[in-house]
């Protein structure tokens, strides 16, 4: 609903939602995949119509996040892929559905994902 005021296409819009909702779950699934934690989302409108996002926990963090990155890695525990959950999806995906995405990840300290999306700009050809 925040993006909606940025005036999206629907499709830009299903693109933010299923980034967002890959980060949230990549953050439950592989940051707290024994425990409860906290997941905290951010968004801010930036000027020139741009939409930043990021998806921080306080977990496990990433050992290697340019591995992580990789289609099909997934340090997803058995219980969590017979939910279908770790099929190694959850980056590559905010990275597809988000126009720029970082990452900050310290081991034993969390991960902060951070996604930008500029809506409108598909039809302008960027």
């Amino acid at each position: 609903a925040f993006a909606a005021q940025l005036d999206p296409t629907l499709e830009e819009l299903g693109d933010i939602k299923t980034a967002v909702s890959e980060a949230v779950t990549n953050a439950i699934v592989h940051a707290y995949p024994d425990t409860l934690g906290r997941i905290v989302v951010k968004a801010k409108i930036l000027e020139g119509n741009v939409l930043e996002i990021s998806v921080r926990d306080w977990g496990r963090g990433i050992p290697d996040v340019e591995q992580a990155m990789q289609e099909g890695f997934s340090t997803a525990g058995q219980t969590a892929r017979e939910l279908g959950f770790g099929a190694g999806m959850g980056l590559p995906n905010m990275k597809k559905y988000s126009d720029e995405m970082s990452i900050d990840s310290v081991v034993g300290e969390g991960t902060t994902v951070y996604m930008t999306v500029f809506p409108g700009r598909k039809e302008e050809g960027r």
